[in-house]
């Protein structure tokens, strides 16, 4: 069974990684540093709520649907993927801010369950389902997770 953050046990897990990753974790790949990461985090999940609503872009509209089969697959996310230009994050952050933050939208996101999840479509990804939106959040989460060794 693939883990969801739907799931309590799901859920657990992932905030339980969470709340293990220490403030000088080192990546593993990359340019962010472990505060910037979780900043980043927060914005697919805001997508995902309907806090952060953005416009379809071009290029999703021509490669999204190939994209999201891909990313809904059973490969690991490779490393240096693209990423938008909204959910890019270069500036310094508070480790402690951006932790807490993220704890309460991944908490706020998988208590809430289908029902709390926006009903716009991906901005680059398209319509989704709640299975699809939730599975684009947990793969996003571990790939940074594992980004940094939680």
């Amino acid at each position: 069974m693939t883990e969801s953050l739907f799931d309590p046990a799901g859920l657990a897990s992932m905030l339980a990684r969470l709340e293990r990753l220490p403030p000088d974790a080192v990546r593993r790949w990359g340019k962010m540093t472990a505060a910037q990461m979780l900043a980043h985090c927060h914005q697919p999940l805001r997508v995902a709520t309907g806090d952060l609503p953005l416009q379809r872009s071009l290029v999703g509209l021509l490669f999204g649907r190939m994209a999201k089969k891909r990313l809904l697959g059973d490969r690991p996310w490779q490393q240096g993927m693209p990423t938008a230009p909204e959910f890019r994050v270069t500036d310094p952050r508070d480790f402690a801010k951006e932790k807490a933050g993220l704890l309460a939208l991944v908490r706020r996101f998988g208590e809430g369950g289908p029902g709390a999840l926006t009903q716009q479509p991906h901005p680059f990804f398209g319509p989704l389902t709640p299975d699809e939106w939730q599975a684009l959040q947990w793969r996003h989460l571990d790939h940074h997770l594992r980004q940094f060794g939680a």
